[in-house]
């Protein structure tokens, strides 16, 4: 979607061109989970280093030499540290963001030793892998991702990062909260593409959709009788396109997979009354595609 509105923004017809942007984009998420993921891990190997540094002092504390190791001890930065997958994926990918901006993790770090989350888990003498699983849990949610200064890095380290973030943060926290106490791969980098079916779906609904443009508005202009084409916002109209693109040609996608998809899509992009909007359309020209025949879904229960 982010791709089509972006041609139009810019007046390109170039296919090839916009293609290829296309899939860079989608590459690029996978970076962004890969960054997000490692800030974790360098946030615990910074801790350390602060802590061995500050024992080796001439003049340290008591509480500089034997200081509480509890925060770098914790068991999801060691599983993070020992996963096979996410190092062979960190390495694979070059992701080395925090080696040359490790000014931001010291950023996160001070943020995070300043929070209540952390001040009441280093308070209790006891350990145990749920309340280090919550303590991650709840410093990623609400020091980490809210942070300002993290965003502005990431924003102007790759542009395309700014609509994927809410996405990849999301899927990060439900990963961490199901993360068990067992050091095997069950925390798992996830892949870009299911499947090579999944890439190629991808292309092809970009391409059937720009190259139907003109065709798949025609759906839906004359279904609005109330709405000017003109006053219907642009990303909108993208969003009914491609759902109409899917419902027309791709018949091996279930009707509700597509009304489902992109009403979140629209609830994500457009106001609550283009929500609205977009939902009634949709469920009309179900109904209308149906009746006419013009929707044939291949295979059982696809309807």
């Amino acid at each position: 979607m982010q791709s089509i509105y972006a041609m139009h923004q810019n007046g390109s017809d170039n296919l090839e061109k916009e293609e290829k942007f296309l899939f860079y984009s989608i590459d690029n998420i996978q970076d962004l989970y890969l960054t997000m993921i490692s800030s974790l891990m360098e946030i615990g190997k910074k801790e350390a280093e602060f802590l061995h540094k500050s024992s080796l002092k001439h003049l340290a504390t008591p509480q500089e030499r034997k200081p509480n190791e509890k925060f770098i001890k914790n068991s999801i930065f060691q599983i993070l540290a020992e996963n096979n997958s996410l190092s062979i994926a960190l390495e694979n990918r070059k992701i080395d963001a925090w080696t040359l901006n490790d000014d931001y993790i010291v950023l996160l770090l001070n943020a995070i030793k300043a929070s209540n989350h952390y001040i009441t888990y280093m308070d209790n003498p006891e350990s145990s892998f749920e309340e280090d699983r919550k303590l991650i849990v709840d410093l990623f949610m609400d020091v980490i991702v809210p942070n300002e200064k993290l965003y502005e890095y990431l924003e102007d380290d790759k542009l395309t990062w700014i609509d994927d973030i809410p996405l990849v943060n999301t899927h990060i926290i439900k990963q961490l909260k199901s993360m068990k106490p067992i050091m095997d791969d069950n925390f798992t980098v996830p892949k870009v593409y299911k499947d090579p079916e999944d890439k190629a779906f991808v292309k092809d609904l970009f391409r059937k959709t720009v190259l139907n443009e003109v065709e798949l508005a025609k759906e839906f202009v004359d279904k609005t009788p109330n709405w000017d084409s003109d006053r219907i916002a642009e990303v909108d109209t993208i969003i009914l396109k491609m759902a109409i693109c899917e419902f027309l040609k791709f018949p091996s996608i279930p009707v509700k997979v597509t009304l489902n998809e992109y009403l979140e899509l629209a609830k994500e992009y457009s106001t609550p009354k283009s929500s609205i909007f977009i939902n009634g359309i949709l469920d009309n020209l179900v109904k209308e595609l149906e009746a006419n025949k013009k929707m044939i879904k291949a295979g059982r229960g696809l309807m």
